[in-house]
């Protein structure tokens, strides 16, 4: 049986490489995608959703618009990281094809509820940008915590630093409060962060690779990866694709390396948005996580590959 899961993302050119790895996985059925703000000026990350599931020939899978800020902090005005382009598509938006559908008429954390509750211990949560509308489908809905089969984020680091700040990493700095009530409610839950982001790099020869195939989904992903690959600015041109791992795990959890430990957010301060693991054996009382620290490089680029090329 395929694996129901749900998609809460911020499209995003790594979150569109997920999304289209996903569509394309036997292992899942994605019951929908859910969405959240972005840090792009012109970006509506619903519409660039359905420019996904509509260019991948899934305009069936329902596509519902969440949060457009943060908890408590303030709505972000400001351009994000400039990898994704103002409009989140490497500024290629006005290149791509234009979406025809609109977003499903109910709010992302109702529609989390509502999957969750029809199939309990059944639907898996992906959430790849800032944790808004998981945390407040928990809030609505405390109940979820046991009826959910298991939340599996791309966010935070161990051992890595920070991208967003020294520290923090941006899915996590970008809603810090949203965050430490999602590591915090104690549902089985899995860490998909910068540690194994920065440990699988992704060389041009795979974009060259995915270009010559001349498909929709190929040609989508050909136009937003240069933005993507410049703002990285790493050695020869590699990049890494932090989100593919969240789905990927659930695909296939053989091919990460994982530790279990308890991990703490800090919402405030200085330090906003760190994720501490704790390695001490007593522990604290924060609930355990599977926390990613590797990958099989070369088995996850044969299955990104593999799954972008059934597409045609």
């Amino acid at each position: 049986m395929p694996e129901k899961i749900i998609i809460d993302t911020d499209p995003g050119v790594d979150d569109i490489m997920a999304m289209f790895f996903a569509l394309q996985s036997p292992e899942l059925e994605v019951l929908g995608l859910t969405t959240v703000f972005g840090g792009g000026l012109k970006a509506d990350t619903a519409l660039n959703a359905i420019r996904v599931v509509e260019t991948a020939g899934r305009p069936d899978i329902p596509v519902v618009a969440g949060a457009d800020r943060p908890l408590l902090l303030p709505r972000r005005r400001e351009m994000g990281w400039p990898g994704h382009g103002e409009d989140r598509l490497g500024n290629m938006g006005d290149h791509l094809p234009q979406p025809k559908g609109r977003p499903i008429a109910k709010r992302a954390a109702e529609f989390i509820i509502e999957m969750v509750m029809a199939h309990p211990g059944e639907v898996t949560l992906v959430p790849i940008g800032p944790f808004t509308n998981i945390a407040l489908a928990l809030r609505l809905e405390p109940r979820l915590v046991q009826n959910v089969k298991q939340v599996v984020v791309m966010g935070g680091s161990a051992y890595r630093g920070g991208n967003a700040s020294a520290v923090a990493e941006a899915n996590i700095f970008n809603d810090p409060h949203a965050a430490k009530i999602v590591f915090e409610a104690g549902w089985p839950m899995v860490m998909a962060g910068l540690d194994v982001t920065w440990d699988y790099f992704a060389l041009p020869a795979l974009f060259e690779e995915i270009a010559a195939l001349k498909t929709p989904v190929s040609d989508f992903i050909s136009a937003i990866y240069p933005c993507y690959r410049d703002a990285q600015a790493l050695p020869g041109g590699a990049i890494g694709i932090p989100d593919l791992h969240a789905v990927a795990y659930v695909v296939d959890p053989g091919l990460y390396r994982v530790r279990r430990m308890p991990v703490i957010v800090e919402a405030e301060g200085p330090l906003r948005g760190i994720t501490a693991v704790d390695q001490r054996p007593f522990g604290p009382e924060t609930p355990a996580v599977d926390v990613i620290l590797g990958v099989d490089g070369p088995r996850i680029e044969a299955l990104f590959k593999e799954r972008i090329g059934k597409y045609r």
